[in-house]
């Protein structure tokens, strides 16, 4: 029975794995920089996307997909921008898959865009598994969270090209220790970390430039 879901399971993750390639090379074909932010509910990854939306929008054509097991909160506050943004709901699942997102660009006009975020599911566990076809994979986390995230959830990071930690200003008010959490980042998935408070922009240029670079 194990040797049979062991199997099942890496059938799944190959088959995930070649759409996503699909999806990587339309991409790049069209000359369009892909993103996936990854992270827990409540880390702030669709703030921090607004934040990238209002500073690049007047030089850069920006899609968006946004994705959430019920619901649409998220994807009302990205249409305010006037951009292509595109609400997925995953029902019982706890992460987006190429498949979804194959059908979810399926909705965007891709020859008017040029940097696409893609906002998965709220969960620091499933996501990993799943490549969409983007250019960097990154996860949030934030000071509310606690100091051990990175030691609970080591994949995640691992699987990362970038780590944002968020709501730096409420440091001085939670009993975290950043330094725990840069250390263990720095030991388990040593990747380049980006300190931000996305509710007044701190540290959004930084990762702007950096996405684009």
């Amino acid at each position: 029975m194990h040797k049979i879901d062991l199997e099942f399971g890496k059938d799944i993750y190959e088959a995930n794995k070649k759409i996503a390639d699909e999806i990587k090379k339309m991409f790049e074909e069209r000359d369009i920089r892909a993103v996936d932010f990854m992270g827990s509910i409540g880390s702030g990854k669709t703030l921090i996307i607004e934040k990238l939306i209002e500073m690049l929008k007047d030089n850069k054509n920006i899609g968006v997909i946004v994705g959430d097991v019920s619901g649409d909160d998220d994807y009302k506050r990205i249409k305010r921008y006037g951009i292509q943004v595109v609400n997925i709901n995953t029902g019982k699942e706890c992460h987006l898959d190429a498949h979804l997102i194959e059908h979810a660009i399926e909705e965007i006009d891709l020859d008017k865009i040029e940097i696409l975020f893609i906002e998965n599911i709220g969960n620091l566990v499933c996501p990993a598994d799943f490549e969409l076809g983007t250019h960097k994979r990154g996860v949030v986390i934030s000071i509310t969270e606690g100091d051990d995230m990175v030691r609970k959830h080591p994949l995640i990071f691992q699987i990362s090209d970038f780590i944002v930690i968020n709501k730096i200003d409420l440091l001085p008010y939670m009993d975290v220790d950043i330094d725990s959490i840069l250390d263990d980042i720095k030991k388990i998935a040593p990747k380049k970390v980006f300190l931000t408070n996305a509710k007044n922009g701190e540290g959004i240029e930084e990762l702007a430039k950096w996405l684009l670079s």
